[in-house]
């Protein structure tokens, strides 16, 4: 009975609203256009960017992201942290209920760290969570968090969708099926009420969510099948924000839409990974060589084209809290010095005119990765390399990865938090598949483990530099350039933040008349 009245409802506010269109008091339907469609609706198991951010929408946790990207307080009002960094206490919001009015309680986020942990769960998401030892519930409105090292980032990491808090008594009784649930019961500030497969994903406001409620009513997002789509749509007036657009039509947008691009400094890196494990790239030399003789500049401004910074390192710099030059001495080296180096390197590893260096490279389908791959093999014509392609679609570009089945491939990192460590750990011995290149010096994973036991934040922030300088003197990676993102977004929607995280909830915007 409950869901049938509630579908009427529901058709009877969105027939009032319409899609895309306001209400007097600017509340009415948000559309936003996503790169994919939404693969899992659990928190937990999902790792892919579309379904995380429909789950922030939904599913608020201790901490959540506000609208500059920042960690605030979320189901915690506030929080200390203790003994030395290792713990933090945090004190819950009075009177918090899920959607379907079942109270939130400081067990019910116990709960939810031991499903994320549990073997069954299979969370691709756990080992975020791998530096908290327990989540505990001394008392109804407290929650304890112990870590195994001091961790300053995890207030943001606590503002992660799969650590939210779930609808655990749904879970318990319907197991997987819990998310057949509509409305969908949700702890955030909306719940979803209509999930069309390739079509749309519609949320609507959750009426118990405790604070003031979402300055938008309905919020759609919809799947773009690629970029140009996604142009067309949002040219169109289908749609109010877009997740990236063309390059290429940077320029014409800013003439003729000015203020809709967004283009901003994005937690990102865009590299190539060696495979370590056996010749030709086991030989340090051979990998040097290669990154001695990659013009990063041109292929930033004039390759890529739209802001992206050329990279000689994998931490992106706006994740340090002060400027540094991460640029390797031989960086402003003239061309034809770098070039007699990399050929030096290259002899004495064995490779010369006569025996020159052959490899593959391996790269996930797209226009700009080709673009970017042709203008690296132009780089190295003056050197006696033979290189050659491989490209396949993405997913199994990323299982030959995971697999060690590849010589050079085109790789990268989109941070989880705005942490160093987040860049780095994925290159330690014990980092497992997704230490794509099988790089392995203790020397660097005893740096790091240092760096990561340091609660001070300028001490620990010396020591993870020092870290990564270990890695890039060993150049498992051929860094190219730091991402940034891109989005359209209309000029009805107030509210919109350009920030380092690309994070950007749907309650922190909200529709105006124009």
């Amino acid at each position: 009975m409950f869901r049938a009245l509630f579908i009427l409802f529901l058709a009877a506010i969105l027939q009032g609203c319409g899609a895309g269109k306001p209400h007097a008091d600017g509340s009415g339907m948000l559309v936003r256009l996503a790169d994919d469609d939404a693969k899992s609706l659990d928190p937990q198991k999902a790792s892919d960017l579309t379904s995380l951010r429909i789950a922030s929408d939904q599913f608020e946790g201790l901490t959540r992201h506000a609208a500059d990207g920042s960690a605030e307080a979320g189901l915690a009002s506030i929080w200390q942290v203790e003994d030395n960094g290792l713990r933090w206490r945090f004190h819950l919001r009075p009177g918090l209920r899920f959607s379907d009015g079942t109270p939130i309680t400081a067990r019910s986020f116990a709960q939810v760290f031991a499903r994320l942990r549990a073997p069954a769960t299979a969370s691709p998401n756990a080992a975020l969570f791998a530096g908290i030892s327990s989540i505990t519930a001394p008392a109804p409105d407290e929650v304890v968090v112990q870590l195994k090292t001091p961790f300053p980032a995890l207030a943001e990491l606590l503002a992660h969708p799969a650590i939210a808090a779930l609808p655990m008594h749904r879970i318990a009784r319907m197991g997987a099926d819990w998310t057949k649930d509509r409305p969908l019961v949700t702890s955030g500030p909306y719940q979803l009420a209509e999930w069309r497969l390739n079509d749309h994903v519609l949320l609507v406001r959750n009426p118990n969510w405790h604070d003031r409620p979402a300055p938008i009513a309905h919020v759609e997002w919809r799947p773009a099948q690629d970029r140009q789509s996604a142009l067309r749509q949002f040219l169109g007036g289908e749609a109010d924000t877009a997740s990236d657009f063309p390059t290429e039509r940077l320029e014409w947008l800013n003439r003729h839409r000015a203020g809709q691009a967004h283009v901003a400094p994005y937690r990102g890196s865009y590299y190539f990974v060696f495979n370590t494990r056996r010749a030709p790239f086991a030989d340090k030399r051979v990998r040097k060589a290669l990154n001695l003789a990659l013009e990063r500049r041109l292929i930033a401004s004039r390759i890529v084209g739209a802001g992206e910074k050329p990279a000689w390192a994998v931490v992106p710099p706006r994740l340090w809290s002060d400027a540094i030059d991460d640029r390797p001495g031989w960086a402003d080296w003239p061309r034809q010095r770098r070039l007699s180096a990399a050929r030096q390197l290259l002899a004495d590893a064995g490779y010369d005119e006569d025996h020159p260096l052959d490899f593959e490279i391996r790269f996930n389908s797209s226009t700009e990765n080709r673009r970017i791959i042709l203008a690296m093999i132009d780089n190295w014509r003056e050197l006696p390399v033979h290189p050659r392609l491989l490209n396949t679609e993405a997913t199994l570009h990323f299982a030959s990865m995971r697999r060690g089945d590849f010589q050079l491939a085109r790789s990268g990192w989109i941070g989880d938090l705005s942490a160093p460590e987040n860049f780095l750990a994925i290159y330690r011995c014990d980092a497992g598949p997704i230490n794509y290149s099988g790089y392995c010096n203790p020397l660097f994973d005893h740096a790091l483990s240092k760096a990561m036991a340091i609660d001070d934040p300028a001490r620990r922030q010396n020591a993870m530099r020092q870290a990564e300088e270990i890695l890039i003197g060993d150049a498992p990676v051929l860094p190219v350039h730091f991402y940034v993102s891109k989005a359209l977004v209309s000029m009805r929607v107030a509210g919109w933040v350009d920030n380092l995280a690309n994070v950007h909830p749907s309650r922190t915007l909200r529709l105006i008349d124009r």
